[in-house]
Formats: C-alpha cells, structure tokens, sequence
C-alpha cells in the first residue's frame, strides 16, 4: 500500500504492523487450492486435522474459504487506515518441496497456488527471517521468494545469500509536502530490515553466507550484532528515509522481555532505527515509546490455526492486533498509536468485542510496568496510547 497517497502525505507517515501470520498447514487446507496435507509433527500427521480442532472449538469452517476469508474484518480496517506502508511477518514457507527440515516437529508450508491470499491483504513487505521459512529447505525457500516475488511482494530478511537476505526492504512513502525539508532525489522511503535471533527457535545452519541463501540470522541481541545493523542503517539511509527493524525473537508465551531484548531496541532506536518491530510469542507482549520511538517487544500472531490448541488459554492467543503507528515525516518520532484487537474465530479475524479489547488493554498495562503506560480503550473496541 506505499505512497497511496494516505494519510501520511503530509507532516506524517503511517505504518501499518502484524506479528505472524502463518498461511500454511491447517490454513492452506481451507484455501481454494489445498497443498500436499501431510505433516511429520510426532501428534499430527495431516494439516487437515487442525481444521476439525478448530470446528470443533467454534464451529464449521467454510471450505474453500476464499483467499480473503483468514483476513476477515482485517480487511476493513486496512481500507479504512490506507497506510503508506504495511508490514506483516509471514512465517511459512511457500512451496511444494516435500522434504521436511530436519531436527524440527513443526513445518509450515502453502501453496504457492495460494499466493492470492496474501496479496488480498497487499501487503507492503513481508518480513522472512523467522524459524520456518525454511521448513522445506534451502529449495523451499528459493521456491518462497520465487512466488512471493512473481506476485509483486516485497521482502526482507531471506535471500540467495547474505548479502540479499540483509538488505533491507524499501517502500516508496508519498512525497513530503512543499518547503518540508530535504529528502533524497529519488524520494523517501521506509526502509524494512528483517532479522532472526535464535531464542525464536532459528536453526543456526539457516545463517545466510556470502556463498548460501538463508536468513539474515543474528547470533544474539548484543551490543556487537546491534552495531553492525546500525552501520548498515547508516550506509543505506537516504536523506528523508526512515527506518523499521523486524525482529523475530523470544519465546512463545509469556509477558516478560528480557533484558537484552530490551537492550538491543534500546541500541537500535539510539542508532538511528524509527520503529521496532518484534514478533514470535503467540500473543501481544508490552511495548515502549523510547525516545519517542516506538518499540514493539512482541506483536503476537495475526493469523494462525491453533484454534483448537489448548493449554495456554491464559494468555487470550485468540486475540490479534493490528498496530497503526503515526511517524513524524521529518524525526521519526511516533505521533500517535492504534491498536485494534480481532478475535481469530473459524479460521478468520472478527473485530474483538469490546470486553476482550478491556482484557487486551488491561493484560498489556499489569504485564507491561515499566513500559505500556496510557493504553486506554475506546467506544469502537480499539486501543490508543496517551500522549507521553
């Protein structure tokens, strides 16, 4: 959706953000054209049964379900917003390689004849350095970027070696308006790095090398592998661009960011990074305006199909967000911030009711001290943080 012509071509940009959104398996059985069902997890050995957990839970789900169907009432938000630039986290693989990563009891793969799910939802750029794009290995993943690219969508974070899976995404933002300041001849951009760390469950043989595709994989949230992220920020950055890191990283439940990962926004944000985007637990995690900059420690998945899944029902996995950052044009500061809950129900997102929108904002603020702070919930279900 860049340089739409939006709500941010004037003083500001608008971003756009989800956590994971995972087309494959259960997903892409109810899609119009279902890939190969099987699976080698030790519990489940057809995709098609997490499709039954989940009618068993809600209720039938619609098959096929159209390639908007998962988005659901996503979809009128998205129109409703127009951001300059949408950025989603897509964790699976999008092939159809059967050979099944080793060492690893979950794998997630569409068909690429599915593809038009994702680009009903046009996204701007979907991030890849995550722990299961390459659950059909190095040719699942050549196929992934084949599809994804012969379908217009931008990515970042894979690649046919290090150099193409660190380089950063880069999204065409409306011009700023007249007598606004300098910018690049060749006009503004959003520019997205995507990046894994290993706490995310990243096998460490997915490292992109000069000489091998893979992931931009970093080895820790260190202040070493934070400098050199800035550096490549610093040399990639043109007059007028600002700059979003996507960060697949920690565990999958659980409130609590640790210290390093707190660290790391930290050094980021202090190197020149506009906007943190975390992702990988299965539910919201807190999230901090640090310098004015906004940092999200986890978005949470988006669209999955662990619907029939039980054991963690504490933590309201079957509540998504969709986070709507304003950016200042000139400093990249954060200017004001939505985040509006869905209720993933029948493999498709539903806006949230407003009581679980109050649970949503509650859970985030007891959970989030010392960062999420002024979250308040208003009459449309939607969650706005107070000026600071």
């Amino acid at each position: 959706m860049g340089a739409s012509g939006g709500p941010g071509t004037d003083r500001e940009v608008t971003v756009c953000l989800a956590g994971d959104v995972m087309l494959g398996r259960g997903i892409d059985q109810v899609l119009p054209h279902p890939g190969d069902p099987r699976l080698a997890e030790p519990w489940v050995t057809d995709a098609r049964a997490y499709v039954e957990m989940a009618e068993a839970v809600n209720g039938p789900v619609s098959r096929p379900l159209g390639h908007d169907g998962p988005w659901g009432d996503l979809m009128d938000e998205l129109r409703a917003t127009g951001p300059d630039a949408w950025v989603l986290n897509l964790e699976t693989s999008v092939t159809r390689a059967d050979g099944f990563a080793p060492g690893k009891s979950v794998h997630y793969r569409m068909s690429p004849a599915n593809v038009p799910c994702l680009t009903a939802a046009r996204p701007d750029v979907c991030a890849l350095a995550n722990n299961h794009v390459l659950d059909f290995g190095r040719d699942g993943l050549a196929e992934t970027l084949d599809s994804l690219g012969a379908a217009g969508l931008r990515t970042a974070g894979a690649g046919g070696d290090a150099a193409e899976a660190w380089r950063p995404a880069r999204v065409t933002l409306p011009p700023p308006a007249p007598g606004a300041g300098a910018a690049s001849p060749q006009g503004p951009c959003l520019l997205v790095y995507a990046v894994g760390l290993p706490s995310s469950g990243i096998p460490p043989d997915w490292a992109a090398t000069p000489d091998r595709s893979g992931i931009a994989l970093a080895p820790a949230p260190s202040p070493a592998v934070a400098a050199g992220l800035v550096s490549r920020i610093r040399a990639a950055r043109r007059p007028g661009d600002l700059v979003a890191v996507s960060l697949h990283w920690g565990s999958n439940w659980g409130y609590r960011v640790p210290p390093e990962h707190i660290r790391f926004a930290h050094d980021l944000v202090d190197g020149g990074a506009d906007l943190v985007h975390g992702h990988s637990s299965h539910h919201p995690r807190p999230l901090e305006v640090y310098r004015g900059r906004l940092v999200l420690y986890g978005c949470g998945d988006l669209i999955d199909d662990y619907e029939g899944i039980r054991g963690y029902e504490q933590y309201r996995g079957d509540l998504r967000l969709l986070c709507t950052a304003r950016l200042d044009r000139a400093t990249g500061a954060l200017r004001g911030l939505r985040l509006v809950p869905f209720h993933a129900r029948r493999l498709t997102l539903h806006r949230a009711a407003l009581a679980d929108a109050r649970w949503l904002c509650a859970a985030l603020t007891r959970h989030g001290a010392p960062f999420t702070a002024g979250l308040t919930v208003g009459g449309d279900g939607a969650l706005t943080l107070a000026p600071w």
